[in-house]
């Protein structure tokens, strides 16, 4: 009997993920609802629960890839891939009012070079800090501080080693995990609850996976206008990095 169910699951894989994500999500509204009387967004608690998994799964199956290299739940590695993420960005875009994009003005657009450059520099001086003194290494760990796809991207162009390209991977998935999980404890204190706020804010984080996920967890109807500036942003960072930061970053060292 166990067989033939676990067969049933791992035969549907899709249908399978949906199923976890659904219950994992139940759990956490169930969570929020109950032991921090909503204090604390259902979103918010579902994304760590999403990470306490994959982290079990790594170290069950001693894999690469979380919670899918387990056999029966290989359906969350597709519904969780690239192409579902980049098509969910593009989809919540759309919710986006043209009117109130029009509303950030220049403030939409200097959050954009701000956060970039800020991002970058941070990134920088961390990667001194651990002992990395060449611009190209230096350039593409503060690349990854901006976005986890801006890094790969800034180190291909300037021949980095596939371990700084690690490490600007990982810098940005950190970055990304502290956004989604920090966003609703800031909103209120940063006035994060209007259409142009959100835009500044996804210029300023970039982060698109961060911010979509944290902005959910904070207002569901601020998603589509983080979403918009954050997207800008990875592009930005891609153009920015590998030139005109690069070329400043080797001037100083």
């Amino acid at each position: 009997m166990l067989d033939m169910i676990k067969g049933v699951f791992v035969d549907n894989g899709f249908v399978t993920a949906f199923l976890v994500v659904g219950l994992t999500m139940w759990l956490a509204y169930f969570i929020s609802n109950k032991l921090t009387k909503g204090r604390i967004h259902g979103s918010a608690i579902a994304i760590v629960i999403g990470l306490v998994l994959a982290y079990i799964g790594g170290v069950v199956t001693d894999g690469s890839k979380g919670i899918s290299d387990v056999s029966f739940l290989a359906g969350i590695g597709f519904l969780g891939g690239s192409m579902l993420r980049d098509f969910a960005i593009v989809a919540t875009s759309f919710g986006a009012n043209f009117d109130e994009i029009k509303k950030a003005g220049i403030r939409g657009v200097a959050s954009l070079f701000i956060g970039v450059i800020l991002s970058f520099v941070v990134g920088a001086i961390f990667a001194v800090m651990f002992g990395y003194n060449d611009a190209v290494s230096i350039t593409t760990i503060g690349a990854g501080t901006a976005t986890y796809i801006v890094g790969p991207v800034t180190g291909a162009a300037l021949g980095a080693s596939s371990e700084v390209i690690a490490i600007s991977i990982a810098a940005g998935l950190v970055k990304s995990v502290l956004v989604m999980v920090g966003t609703p404890f800031v909103a209120k204190l940063i006035g994060l609850n209007n259409p142009v706020s959100a835009m500044v804010y996804g210029g300023l984080m970039g982060t698109t996976s961060g911010v979509a996920g944290g902005l959910a967890a904070t207002d569901a109807k601020l998603v589509p206008y983080g979403a918009v500036t954050a997207t800008f942003y990875t592009g930005l960072g891609c153009l920015l990095s590998p030139t005109i930061l690069y070329l400043f970053t080797n001037m100083i060292f």
